[in-house]
């Protein structure tokens, strides 16, 4: 494993940082959390223009054809700027699904389409008992004369009222299985959900009988659970690269206060309390970054350990990010959970991630588990 970024990978954080610097500003990104959509249309176009979502596709269905060290590299740029939007959903989700499980005729279709734009995915999980493992998924499918008919009600869909169609896992005579559903699918009804971060809108979606194709199954029937668990991996590495961005912005917000913020005639900056902190957050934001890059390196090399490297690097990250923002708004004093403050906004994003894909807890069980399960 070579820990040193390449050429190609500095210039693609550089280009990423400067696009949002400019387009994904604090001031834009609380005129975008206004909207209803939760993003604007000007972001994605130029997120798309810049080749984002079609990152980790084959270069021969449109995409860039980089791996997830890559991807990486843009979440925490993304993290960084607390990006709103179907980005992560998309390229994160969706375009590992299809890549992943795709048939050739729904790559060729589909793939091309997310590179492009044209095409947002979402992910469809969630059910009443809020559980990420298998026996969460307690969604219907059952066989009908033109594919399956689909029952549920699926909770907290990031980026959901965005999207163009849904991943959703569903039983078929109690196996799991993938489907990917279109949201102008007649049946299916989505609804807003209001949620303590909103840089990433949820939504709530109701199957009422819906009706799917046979070619709208990802994978084979009956063995969604492995492929979903693939799935996941990435979007935990993903994710947890968001959130060393989000980290490493909240240090530098920190560090800026407290340069300038006076008390007893200096600098709050010079106590060795507020040092001590901002040396914490530090540790906590490099741990965060080695756990979170080995995971894509193993990931993208087929590495034996991938899946509990996924986990624990969501774990670790879900934890320091949590201790960082709270810090942050600490060394603020009660400036810091203001809306004019920066940094509530990324405490609210620390405390929504560390949920996402499971908590900490779950996710060092997952990857105790798979050590136990080893010969």
């Amino acid at each position: 494993m070579d820990v040193r970024f390449t050429e190609e990978q500095n210039l693609l954080r550089d280009s990423a940082r400067t696009l949002l610097e400019r387009e994904c500003s604090m001031e834009r990104l609380r005129e975008m959390i206004e909207d209803s959509g939760g993003y604007a249309d000007r972001l994605w176009t130029k997120a798309v223009e810049n080749g984002w979502p079609g990152l980790a596709c084959d270069v021969e269905h449109g995409g860039a054809g980089l791996g997830m060290v890559e991807l990486a590299v843009l979440m925490e740029e993304t993290g960084r700027a607390l990006m709103p939007g179907p980005l992560f959903s998309t390229t994160a989700i969706g375009g590992a699904a299809l890549t992943l499980a795709g048939t050739d005729d729904q790559r060729t279709r589909l793939l091309p389409m997310i590179a492009d734009g044209r095409l947002r995915i979402a992910l469809a999980q969630l059910e009443d008992s809020a559980s990420w493992g298998p026996e969460g998924i307690e969604a219907v499918a059952t066989s009908s004369a033109n594919g399956f008919t689909l029952s549920a009600t699926k909770r907290f869909v990031a980026d959901g009222l965005s999207a163009d169609a849904l991943i959703v896992p569903a039983l078929v005579g109690g196996a799991h299985t993938l489907f990917l559903v279109q949201t102008n699918t007649p049946g299916l009804s989505m609804g807003a959900i209001a949620y303590t971060d909103r840089t990433r809108c949820m939504a709530s979606a109701r199957f009422d009988r819906v009706e799917v194709s046979a070619d709208a199954v990802l994978g084979t029937v009956g063995q969604g659970w492995p492929l979903l668990e693939r799935i996941l991996d990435r979007a935990k590495i993903a994710l947890s690269a968001e959130m060393c961005g989000g980290m490493s912005r909240t240090l530098e917000i920190s560090v800026e206060y407290a340069k300038t913020r006076e008390q007893f005639g200096s600098p709050i900056g010079k106590f060795q309390a507020i040092q001590h902190k901002c040396a914490d957050m530090l540790v906590a934001l490099e741990s965060a970054r080695s756990a979170t890059y080995y995971g894509a390196w193993a990931i993208d090399n087929d590495e034996p350990d991938a899946h509990r490297s996924a986990c624990l690097a969501k774990a670790y990250c879900s934890d320091a990010y949590s201790r960082v923002t709270t810090e942050s708004i600490q060394i603020h004093g009660g400036f810091g959970f203001t809306w004019e403050a920066d940094c509530h906004l990324y405490y609210k994003r620390a405390k929504a991630s560390a949920l996402a894909f499971g908590d900490a807890a779950y996710n060092r069980e997952e990857a105790v588990r798979e050590l136990l399960d080893q010969p």
